[in-house]
Parts: C-alpha cells; sequence; structure tokens
C-alpha cells in the first residue's frame, strides 16, 4: 500500500506540476486573457494607412501624350516694329516682340536662345490694352540690336 499522508496537510505541487497548471489555466483562459483595451481620445475614426501598393496600370490611362503647350514658335508671336520699338532698338540695345499671352520670361527667353540665337541680359514684359502682351528683351552688350534687327529678324 501507499504511504498514508496527514489529511490536513496537503502535498506541496514540485516546480514542474506548478508550470503544467499554470499553462492550463492559460490555456483556458484562451488568447485574449490579457488584452488591454485602447482607449479612443478622439470622436472620429481615421483609417490607418498601412500598405501603399505602386501603381500597376493594366495600360496607358492617355493614348497619345500630348506635345509641349508652349513651344518656342508658340510663344514668340512676331517682332515690333513701330516707331518706339525702333527708338528701343537704337537707344538701348533692346528687342520689342508681342508674344504669347500665357508666356512668362524664362520661357521668351529660351525661344529667343533657340530661334535668333540671342542672348539676353533681362526681358521686361507688359500686357497692352488690346490684350496681347509685349516683351522687351534688353541684348548683352556685345551684341548689336540694330544688327540681329537687320539681319535675323529682316525688320529695319
Amino acid at each position: 500500500m501507499a504511504p498514508q499522508t496527514k489529511k490536513g496537510s496537503a502535498a506541496k505541487p514540485s516546480k514542474g506540476n506548478k508550470k503544467a497548471n499554470d499553462a492550463a489555466k492559460s490555456a483556458l483562459k484562451g488568447q485574449f486573457a490579457n488584452k488591454v483595451r485602447k482607449v479612443r481620445l478622439s470622436t472620429t475614426f481615421h483609417r490607418p494607412k498601412t500598405l501603399q501598393l505602386s501603381r500597376e496600370p493594366k495600360y496607358p490611362r492617355i493614348s497619345v501624350k500630348h506635345e509641349a503647350r508652349l513651344d518656342e514658335h508658340k510663344v514668340i508671336i512676331h517682332p515690333l516694329n513701330t516707331e518706339s520699338a525702333m527708338k528701343k532698338i537704337e537707344e538701348n540695345n533692346t528687342l520689342v516682340f508681342i508674344v504669347n499671352i500665357k508666356a512668362n520670361k524664362r520661357q521668351i527667353k529660351e525661344a529667343l536662345k533657340k530661334l535668333y540665337d540671342i542672348d539676353t541680359i533681362k526681358i521686361n514684359t507688359l500686357i497692352r490694352p488690346d490684350g496681347s502682351k509685349k516683351a522687351f528683351a534688353r541684348l548683352t552688350a556685345d551684341v548689336d540690336a540694330l544688327d540681329i534687327a537687320a539681319t535675323k529678324l529682316a525688320i529695319v
């Protein structure tokens, strides 16, 4: 027969038994035993931005790429040869052009460089009362505006 133990004193579980009992208890509670409820401090819910996949379209959304809206031929409409423009050419080394209303000074400068091979110091623009834009192109000191007007622009 097995040795008898006293009724009042229970046998102490060994370390192995204690671990097994703890594992059994946690298995009964399940994986949500230690879950803490998240406290929401804002009244609105913002969906988290987790995964941002790069786009891989099956076909291009536009069939043909558009050409540049303002190329050099569309920027400069024509040179101006009024009396005041001639005075600017002779005295200030400045050429005067009518340009596209949407063209900015950088585009005008690049168009002059491409079309007429002219280096400019600065470009001044104004919008005339008739709605067109006038550009004053101040040329560098080594280039003569009268010579450019006579040879390349044929306005003198």
